[in-house]
């Protein structure tokens, strides 16, 4: 680090009993899921606090570090917590993990909050059909439900949510707008929804003056689709202002200081430039950025640059290989943690104060518990 970067507290954000959400996000292949799991269990075991750790990666490595043999929709006990006195901390801290299965999500909003008779009719809808297992943006937006499920019943202090690689997850941000745009889209209400009158919809009134126009149209898309856009638009009415106001709900919750975001990468090129990227659209959208987590970054022990070990390496060899060996095995880790430091001064160039922790670089995966807790 260079200058008068802060340093990244992670105990202060986890451990706050007013931060109440802890956002992980972050590009692919930088171990962001394994991360949020082990804030999450440091969190249970520390700080001693009833935890649930959501990821919306369909991949199972969350479920495998925490040594259960899956995971779904319903928060599952993660077993083999310590109680923290080992770890210095206070006991009584639960942890639990779900992973995010967006259509059952947007099932259990239906069945909530419509009749029996309409959520059926939904149900059997086929563009509900593939809308819920589909359609771009439900999974994020549907992440944004679950999300708001889980902090509406108070049972949780702290919810930790693994995202999906951060392009992906400023879709998490921006899913509930967009699918609100679609449901409640003045041309697709103009177009299908069922007239107040008559019993014809829309739909027919306005091909009427269509004419050819309107053919064309059911030719292209086929009368079943409209149809059946017709008849979700029209079960789903009633529901069009929830869809809208839990968005704008959420929405709050997320820019509310009881939400901390905290952004993952790895000292590599892509991924700090998508952690400045993610930084930059969070201070747009005035969402708390707790700080950076830069993870697998090498160090060396010794004050030896490359250059100086490879020569000492060069004089020494065929009067001691051993040493000339281990000369240049510094030297590759030398070079590679000169590179690192380059990439890492892009990120804490633009965002000074942000505040950084640097995670060392694993010796193995993390495939289990003990794992977890030897990341922090």
């Amino acid at each position: 680090m260079t200058g008068e970067q802060p340093v990244l507290d992670v105990d202060a954000v986890i451990g706050d009993p007013e931060i109440r959400i802890v956002v992980c996000c972050g590009s692919g292949g930088v171990g962001k899921t394994t991360t949020a799991a082990a804030l999450a269990l440091r969190a249970a075991e520390k700080h001693g606090r009833r935890t649930v750790v959501l990821t919306i990666d369909p991949a199972r490595r969350l479920a495998q570090s925490l040594g259960l043999t899956e995971l779904d929709n319903t928060p599952r006990a993660v077993p083999g917590l310590d109680g923290g006195h080992e770890n210095g901390g206070d006991s009584g801290g639960e942890l639990n993990a779900m992973m995010l299965d967006m259509k059952r999500t947007f099932d259990e909003i239906v069945a909530a909050h419509t009749e029996p008779k309409r959520a059926a009719e939904i149900f059997a809808n086929p563009f509900y059909q593939a809308m819920s297992s589909t359609f771009s943006g439900t999974q994020e937006y549907m992440a944004m439900e679950k999300l708001s499920q889980l902090r509406s019943t108070d049972e949780w202090d702290l919810i930790v949510v693994d995202t999906p690689p951060s392009r992906s997850a400023l879709d998490f941000l921006d899913a509930p707008a967009r699918l609100g745009r679609f449901l409640d889209g003045r041309m697709l209400r103009l177009l299908l929804a069922p007239a107040k009158a008559g019993g014809r919809s829309m739909f027919s009134l306005v091909t009427a003056g269509f004419g050819v126009v309107s053919k064309t149209v059911q030719k292209i898309l086929g009368a079943q689709l409209l149809s059946d856009l017709s008849g979700f638009v029209s079960a789903l009415d009633s529901m069009f202002g929830g869809f809208r106001e839990r968005a704008e709900q959420t929405y709050r919750v997320l820019q509310d200081p009881q939400t901390a975001f905290l952004v993952v990468a790895a000292p590599e090129p892509d991924a700090v430039r998508e952690a400045a990227f993610f930084a930059s659209r969070l201070g747009v959208e005035r969402m708390p950025l707790a700080g950076l987590l830069l993870n697998r970054v090498h160090h060396c022990l010794v004050d030896l640059d490359a250059d100086t070990a490879l020569a000492a390496a060069d004089e020494l060899t065929g009067v001691s290989d051993l040493t000339a060996d281990a000369l240049r095995v510094h030297a590759a880790l030398a070079a590679q943690a000169a590179r690192e430091r380059a990439v890492i001064s892009r990120f804490t160039g633009e965002f000074g104060h942000v505040p950084v922790l640097e995670i060392e670089a694993q010796a193995t995966d993390v495939h289990d518990l003990d794992g977890l807790r030897a990341i922090f």
